[in-house]
C-alpha cells in the first residue's frame, strides 16, 4: 500500500479511479437505494436540510428529494457530479471531504460508502468538519467496509477498513459525538464480492 500523509483527507489514486470509471460505476450495482436510507429519513423532520457526501450516481439523493427533503448532493469528482446532476436535474457540487467548511448549516449528513476512502489518520479531521456542518441536534450516518487493517482493493482504491473499536475511536477523537449505534452487516461492492461492513449512526448534541 502506498504511504499516505496523516493530514491529507483524500487518496489521489482513488479519486483517479472514480474519474476514469464514472460512467461504468454509476451504471453498476443494484438499482435500489441504500438499505439504511428509510431508517435514516425516519429520524428526520419533514423538509430537513441534508448534506450528502460522495453521492455517486445520485440514487440516494433522488430518493431523499422525492421524500420532500432539501438535499445538497456533493461528490469529489467532476465526472461523477456531472452524472448525478443529469439524474437529479439540478447541480451537484464538486467537493472533496476536506473542503467541507459549512458551519451549522444542515440537519443531517448522509455518507453512504464514501468516507471509507478517507486515509484513516485523517478521518477524525474530516469527522470534525462533519460535526461543525451540523446544527445542534443534527444526525450523521455513514457506512464503512470492515476489516481492521487499511489497504487497497484489486482496482487500486484505498479503503480504511476499520473495525468497530477503531471506528468508535475515530469519531470520539473528532468531536463530542453522541454515538447511537455501530452495526455489523454483510454487504457487497463494485467488485461484486460480499464482505463485512459497519453502519454508524451519530448525533451532534443539542447546545
Amino acid at each position: 500500500m502506498s504511504r499516505l500523509s496523516d493530514s491529507i483527507g483524500f487518496d489521489p489514486a482513488t479519486l483517479a479511479f472514480y474519474t476514469k470509471e464514472a460512467p461504468d460505476y454509476a451504471a453498476s450495482g443494484p438499482g435500489g437505494v441504500s438499505r439504511w436510507l428509510a431508517s435514516f429519513l425516519g429520524h428526520l423532520p419533514d423538509g430537513s436540510r441534508i448534506l450528502e457526501l460522495g453521492c455517486g450516481s445520485g440514487r440516494d439523493a433522488e430518493a431523499m428529494i422525492a421524500a420532500g427533503h432539501d438535499v445538497d448532493a456533493t461528490d469529489g469528482t467532476p465526472e461523477m457530479a456531472a452524472l448525478a446532476s443529469t439524474r437529479l436535474g439540478r447541480t451537484v457540487r464538486v467537493m472533496r471531504f476536506d473542503a467541507l467548511d459549512a458551519h451549522e448549516a444542515y440537519d443531517a449528513v448522509w455518507a453512504h460508502a464514501c468516507l471509507l476512502h478517507v486515509p484513516f489518520p485523517a478521518l477524525p479531521g474530516i469527522l470534525t468538519r462533519v460535526f461543525r456542518a451540523l446544527r445542534p441536534g443534527g444526525v450523521h450516518f455513514a457506512t464503512y467496509k470492515g476489516g481492521g487493517t487499511a489497504g487497497r482493493d484489486a482496482a487500486g482504491r484505498y479503503f480504511n477498513y476499520p473495525d468497530a473499536g477503531s471506528l468508535r475511536a475515530a469519531y470520539e477523537a473528532a468531536a463530542p459525538w453522541q454515538i447511537s449505534a455501530i452495526e455489523d452487516y454483510v454487504g457487497g461492492g463494485y467488485d461484486g464480492r460480499q464482505g463485512p461492513w459497519l453502519a454508524i449512526s451519530v448525533r451532534r448534541p443539542d447546545d
